[in-house]
């Protein structure tokens, strides 16, 4: 593991994490706290913290990781938005539409799941792109 790598994973966790409270903690809490058959209780939730937290470590490495090996030599901002685009399509999109299916979630909450998570997936993109930019060439200035 590079320097980089560690310190794109550390940024990517902390950005994650605060992302995750803002989206589901702040934007969606009202509509998951009515949800009384699906989540569990605020108090009972705080119990399991620790996996939420390790659940965000394991996710952050892997980004990282996956945007470390396929990097290119070409703009930051727009490769990280596709990046983060790719990652969303790979995995909130299909992730709330299958939970949408096999449990009984509110339309609309789950267009917004997709909605503020692919927003958040796009932001986690360009930041990791923004740690992995190539530094300006002396000609290019």
């Amino acid at each position: 593991m590079n320097k980089k790598l560690i310190i794109a994973w550390i940024v990517i966790f902390v950005a994650w994490m605060c992302g995750s409270f803002v989206v589901h903690g702040v934007l969606l809490h009202d509509e998951y706290a009515r949800l009384t058959n699906l989540f569990r209780p605020e108090a009972d939730a705080q119990k399991y913290f620790p996996l939420l937290i390790l659940a965000h470590v394991i996710l952050a490495g892997a980004l990282v990781w996956i945007y470390s090996r396929g990097v290119e030599a070409t703009p930051w901002l727009p490769q990280g938005l596709r990046f983060g685009l790719a990652i969303a399509l790979l995995t909130i999109v299909p992730t709330y539409i299958i939970y949408y299916v096999v449990q009984p979630m509110p339309s609309a909450l789950v267009i917004k799941q997709i909605a503020f998570d692919g927003i958040l997936m796009l932001i986690l993109g360009a930041i990791v792109a923004f740690v992995y930019r190539q530094p300006e060439s002396a000609s290019a200035r």
